[in-house]
């Protein structure tokens, strides 16, 4: 369904409802799904109490980061309690509520020979993969053929001018990673990821010397010591050597590796503390 994408793609969980069976008389047939978002819902599973009190269920699984699916059973008799959907039909149903985890996203600005070496490891995870040049050469469909059978979710943004403004469409809880080809574009792009607060991390690929720049030209703008300090570079694990694109783009993606497994432990915790 599309409305499965459209919360994979906004980083947002969900709830997805299929009519598992039905006996008798129901309002909607085995099979029909319902998606449930935090604010939304797309399609229905019957309409009701029955619906309302699925809904709600879902939303609680939401709210407590649920990750194993359940099964609700339904009376649809008017003499069953309100919780268990007073409707009339006279049938029973059961419906299957499947999470919808929230999935990585990452952006790499810059699809250079590190950004497509890095894009090709990231691309064999379940996350949505954000690839952002403003050469048209680096994004063609035959350069990158080689993410075809991708796991991800790839999305190419083709911004020949002012790819930094990529960076406000990104969804909330984003790894941003910049590496292009352009040092004047590499500092604006920072600049921007420092004003976005919504992004998980920033790295930045780079010297020392070029980073001592970086840090004189965003305070030179504006932004405060903290903010500029969201910046990590180098990127990747300092205890992984080499220059090669491909040892870069290993480093940097055991990295991430790392930081995903750490939201992923989070999420219970935040949970547990809400409760």
């Amino acid at each position: 369904m599309r409305a499965v994408q459209r919360l994979r793609e906004q980083r947002q969980p969900g709830v997805l409802m299929t009519v598992l069976s039905v006996r008798g008389h129901s309002p909607r047939e085995a099979g029909a799904k319902m998606v449930v978002g935090p604010q939304q819902t797309w399609a229905t599973v019957g309409g009701g109490n029955l619906e309302m009190v699925a809904v709600d269920r879902a939303r609680q699984m939401i709210a407590e980061g649920a990750t194993e699916p359940e099964v609700l059973e339904f009376a649809l008799s008017d003499k069953a309690p309100y919780q268990q959907a007073v409707q009339c039909c006279g049938g029973e149903m059961k419906l299957l509520l499947e999470p919808l985890a929230v999935v990585p996203s990452v952006a790499i600005f810059g699809v250079g020979h590190v950004g497509l070496e890095l894009a090709r490891i990231l691309a064999r995870h379940d996350i949505e993969l954000h690839l952002i040049d403003s050469r048209p050469d680096q994004l063609t469909a035959e350069r990158l053929s080689v993410l075809d059978d991708a796991v991800a979710g790839v999305h190419v943004h083709q911004v020949p001018v002012l790819p930094e403004l990529v960076v406000g469409e990104l969804p909330p809880g984003t790894h941003a990673l910049v590496m292009t080809h352009d040092h004047a574009e590499d500092a604006a792009l920072c600049d921007a990821a420092i004003r976005n607060e919504q992004l998980a991390t920033i790295g930045l690929i780079g010297s020392s010397a070029k980073w001592t720049r970086f840090q004189r030209k965003l305070a030179e703008d504006g932004n405060p010591p903290e903010a500029i300090a969201r910046i990590t570079t180098p990127i990747g694990l300092p205890d992984l050597p080499g220059k090669e694109p491909a040892t870069i783009a290993v480093s940097v993606a055991a990295r991430l590796l790392q930081e995903f497994n750490a939201e992923r432990n989070q999420a219970p915790a935040r949970s547990e503390a809400q409760a």
